[in-house]
């Protein structure tokens, strides 16, 4: 299992970001754990948006881990 970088997922978020700010949404990379879990922030309109667990497991969680195949899932965190 290789070591994904904090660098490493803000280079796949610029492909998902843009449909986010669409919405008025965005999201930040706050973490890397040493297993690999990414932990991200949900921000602007995706914060409290009653579709935001879909969007992170279907949108981001999904192309995170199409890019980055050691990324074992995402989390989001406050």
């Amino acid at each position: 299992m290789q070591s994904v970088t904090v660098d490493d997922v803000k280079k796949v978020l610029e492909k998902v970001r843009p449909y986010l700010q669409q919405d008025g949404g965005d999201v930040e990379v706050i973490n890397v754990t040493d297993d690999n879990i990414v932990e991200v922030r949900l921000l602007g309109a995706c914060k409290g948006c009653p579709m935001s667990m879909m969007t992170l497991r279907a949108g981001i969680e999904r192309i995170i881990m199409l890019e980055l195949p050691d990324v074992k899932r995402v989390e989001s965190v406050n």
